[in-house]
């Protein structure tokens, strides 16, 4: 099989004109910036680091979720998202708001005293 593509012309003119094109689209992806936009988060006892994040309704994104002493939970709980977050390691967190609004996000694994601090707002628009 791998003589007949080789020492076909036509063939070979088709793979490298498709190889360009597939290279190109790529490029164009990376360029524009699709794909979901990525949203770092950082935990540790009491706070998210950002705890004020604004998101645009009907755009995808996901959130990087670090923790870095204990293990946690992040939750928005009006979108019916969550993830536990495992010290040391990032979780990887899908969303895609389909409403506007102000809404609350916070640790839902108990985490010691101040745990009831820990919380942040998603807005929006």
């Amino acid at each position: 099989m791998r003589a007949f593509i080789a020492h076909n012309p036509k063939r070979r003119l088709a793979l490298r004109q498709f190889t360009v094109l597939a290279a190109g689209a790529a490029l164009a992806c990376i360029a524009h910036g699709e794909g979901p936009a990525v949203i770092r988060v950082h935990a540790r006892k009491f706070t998210f680091t950002p705890d004020k994040i604004t998101l645009k309704r009907g755009v995808p994104v996901v959130f990087e979720l670090t923790g870095q002493d204990i293990l946690m939970g992040f939750s928005i709980p009006d979108f019916n998202v969550r993830a536990d977050v495992v010290p040391g390691q990032t979780v990887r967190l899908a969303l895609t708001p389909d409403k506007t609004g102000t809404f609350d996000f916070l640790c839902d694994i108990f985490c010691g005293s101040g745990h009831e601090t820990m919380n942040g707002t998603l807005t929006v628009t």
